[in-house]
């Protein structure tokens, strides 16, 4: 995958058959930088698609106007966990997590995200 960059992409959700399968790419924006992933979703009153933090392995949501989805993912954009955090709290740390991707609450349930799925970015 090679470093990482801020920017636009679209993120795919690997699916074997389904609806899932067929489901178009989402917009995704990436937050590589210090400066990208300390700003992250602060300010916002909403987010087309999916942020994707890197590296990163917890977040929080202080002063955030909206509750989030977060979803923790590896090294090869495997998802491990993923929680819906309400603003003003603090995440914990996730052993094994390299990114972390963040989207208004109830959308990654909408998408099918669970652990054990496995993401693609394209840039």
């Amino acid at each position: 995958m090679g470093r990482w960059h801020d920017g636009r992409g679209r993120l795919r959700i690997a699916s074997g058959t389904g609806a899932a399968a067929a489901r178009p790419p989402l917009p995704l924006e990436i937050a590589a930088s210090y400066r990208a992933r300390t700003r992250g979703l602060l300010g916002r009153d909403g987010v087309e698609g999916v942020l994707l933090l890197t590296p990163a392995s917890s977040v929080h949501t202080f002063r955030m106007r909206f509750a989030i989805d977060v979803a923790y993912l590896d090294r090869r954009l495997t998802v491990l966990a993923v929680r819906t955090m309400r603003p003003n709290r603090l995440g914990r740390p996730r052993l094994r997590s390299r990114h972390v991707l963040e989207a208004e609450a109830g959308s990654m349930t909408a998408w099918g995200l669970r652990p054990g799925t496995r993401l693609t970015v394209e840039t």
